[in-house]
C-alpha cells in the first residue's frame, strides 16, 4: 500500500509529451474507449485533462463531450411500455408545441399555413406512406370536400398561370427585358378579360419562380472626350423645370457592338416625353455622323418654336458642323459642367433602356443591328410604358397637351 503510494506521484501537463497526448485522442476519437477510461487506464490525474487534449488536438467537436453509453441488456416488456409511453408523451408535448407555433403565426402574421399548404403536404404523404385521405382528414379535423376542392383550385391556378406565361411570353417578344411593374401595367386589362385574378405581387412572385425576372445589367464604357481646345457652351437646363414638348433635346452616344465590329448610335430624345426623335447609327464617332441625329429630330419635330439642345462636352458636339445645325434650327446649345455625367443623366438612361431591354441580341453585322434599332426605337415610343410618365409611352405623352396631361394625371 505504502508502495503503491509512493508510486503515484503527481503529475503536471509537463509530464505527457505530444506522442503520447495524440496516441490518447486517437484511441478516444476512435471509439476504443471513453475519454473518462482513458483518464483511468493510463492514471491521467484530473477530471478533465483527457478532454483537454481533445479539444486542443482532436478533429471532432468536443465543445460538449459525447456520452458513450455501454450497450445495455435486452429491456423488459415493463420497460418497454415506459418506454414507449414517455415517446408518446415527448411527441403529444411536441405536436402541442408545434400547433401553437402555429396558431400564432396564421393569427399574429396572416401566413395561412394550416389552410394553404395543407393539400400539397397531405398529397406528399399519402403518396409517400400511402396513408388513406380520411385518416389525415380526421388527424386534423378537416374534412375531404375540403381537400378535394383545394386540388381543383391548384389545377385552375396552374391553368391561370399558364395563361399569364403566354400573354407575358407575347408582350415580351417585342420588348424582351421589360420589368414586371410594367408588364403588370400593360397587361392588367388582358387579365380581367381572360377572368385571371392575379396581383402585382403575385405576378413577381409568379416570375420569380418561373426564372423570367429580368436582372439588371451594369456596365459602363466611357465614349465622351472633353479634354479638346474647341468651345463649350453653359448648362441652361441647371434649375429649369421642363414643362412641356419640345423644350429641350438632351442628345448623347453609345457604342453598341455586332460579331463584325464595333458601331456608335447616337440618340437625339425629347426631355419631356422621353420620346426618341432622332438617331443615326455608325461606324464611328465623326461630326458629320453625329449630325444626322439632330437632322432626323428636327424633321420629326411638331412645332417650329426655339428649343435648348443638351449633350455633355464630346468633341462631335462642340464642332462647328453640329453648331452650325443648331444654328440653323434655332436650338441654342447646352452643355454638363465639366465631366459630370449626371448632368446629363436623361441621355444616360435613354441608353440604357435601349441596350439593356431591346438591344441584347449580337448581330452579324450593321445592317441587321440598324434594323434591330428601328424596330426596337419604335417599340420604345409607342408601346413601351415609362414610371416617370405615370405608366403612359413616350408617345401619348409628345403629342397631347400638356393641359390634358395634367387632367389625367
Amino acid at each position: 500500500m505504502k508502495d503503491s503510494e509512493k508510486s503515484r506521484k503527481k503529475r503536471s501537463q509537463r509530464d505527457y509529451n505530444l506522442g503520447f497526448k495524440l496516441s490518447v485522442v486517437q484511441q478516444v476519437e476512435k471509439g476504443e474507449m471513453t475519454y473518462k477510461q482513458a483518464q483511468k487506464a493510463y492514471g491521467i490525474q484530473g477530471r478533465s485533462t483527457v478532454l483537454v487534449w481533445l479539444r486542443k488536438h482532436g478533429t471532432l467537436d468536443w465543445s460538449k463531450p459525447i456520452r458513450r453509453q455501454m450497450p445495455k441488456s435486452k429491456e423488459t416488456p415493463a420497460q418497454k411500455i415506459k418506454r414507449l409511453e414517455r415517446e408518446l408523451s415527448d411527441e403529444k408535448l411536441r405536436n402541442k408545441i408545434l400547433n401553437t407555433m402555429i396558431d400564432i403565426s396564421d393569427k399574429q402574421y396572416g401566413t395561412a399555413i394550416r389552410k394553404k399548404p395543407f393539400t400539397q403536404s397531405i398529397q406528399r404523404i399519402r403518396q409517400e406512406q400511402r396513408l388513406s385521405l380520411s385518416r389525415c382528414c380526421r388527424l386534423f379535423g378537416i374534412s375531404r370536400q375540403a381537400v378535394y376542392q383545394g386540388e381543383k383550385r391548384m389545377v385552375k391556378r396552374e391553368q391561370d398561370f399558364l395563361k399569364v406565361k403566354n400573354l407575358v411570353e407575347g408582350v415580351r417578344k417585342d420588348m424582351p427585358r421589360l420589368g414586371t411593374r410594367k408588364l403588370y401595367y400593360l397587361l392588367k386589362d388582358e387579365f380581367t378579360m381572360h377572368d385571371l385574378k392575379i396581383g402585382r405581387d403575385a405576378l413577381f412572385g409568379y416570375l420569380r419562380s418561373e426564372s423570367m425576372l429580368i436582372r439588371p445589367r451594369k456596365n459602363y464604357t466611357r465614349t465622351t472626350n472633353s479634354k479638346h481646345w474647341l468651345r463649350k457652351y453653359p448648362n441652361l437646363m441647371k434649375g429649369t423645370e421642363v414643362c412641356g414638348p419640345e423644350e429641350f433635346f438632351v442628345s448623347d452616344i453609345t457604342y453598341i457592338k455586332s460579331r463584325e465590329r464595333t458601331h456608335y448610335l447616337s440618340l437625339v430624345t425629347d426631355a419631356y416625353s422621353r420620346k426618341i426623335m432622332g438617331y443615326h447609327l455608325s461606324d464611328d464617332m465623326s461630326a458629320e455622323n453625329v449630325v444626322k441625329a439632330v437632322k432626323m429630330a428636327n424633321g420629326n419635330r411638331s412645332t417650329s418654336k426655339d428649343l435648348i439642345h443638351h449633350s455633355d462636352r464630346g468633341l462631335q458636339y462642340c464642332s462647328a458642323i453640329y453648331q452650325k445645325e443648331l444654328r440653323r434650327n434655332s436650338m441654342a446649345p447646352s452643355m454638363t459642367d465639366g465631366y459630370d455625367c449626371y448632368q446629363n443623366a436623361l441621355a444616360e438612361r435613354i441608353n440604357g433602356i435601349l441596350k439593356g431591354e431591346f438591344l441584347i441580341y449580337k448581330c452579324n453585322n450593321g445592317k441587321e443591328l440598324k434594323k434591330l434599332i428601328e424596330e426596337s426605337i419604335r417599340a420604345y415610343n409607342e408601346k413601351r410604358p415609362h414610371l416617370s410618365l405615370n405608366m403612359k409611352t413616350p408617345n401619348f405623352i409628345h403629342n397631347k397637351k400638356p393641359e390634358k396631361l395634367a387632367s389625367l394625371v
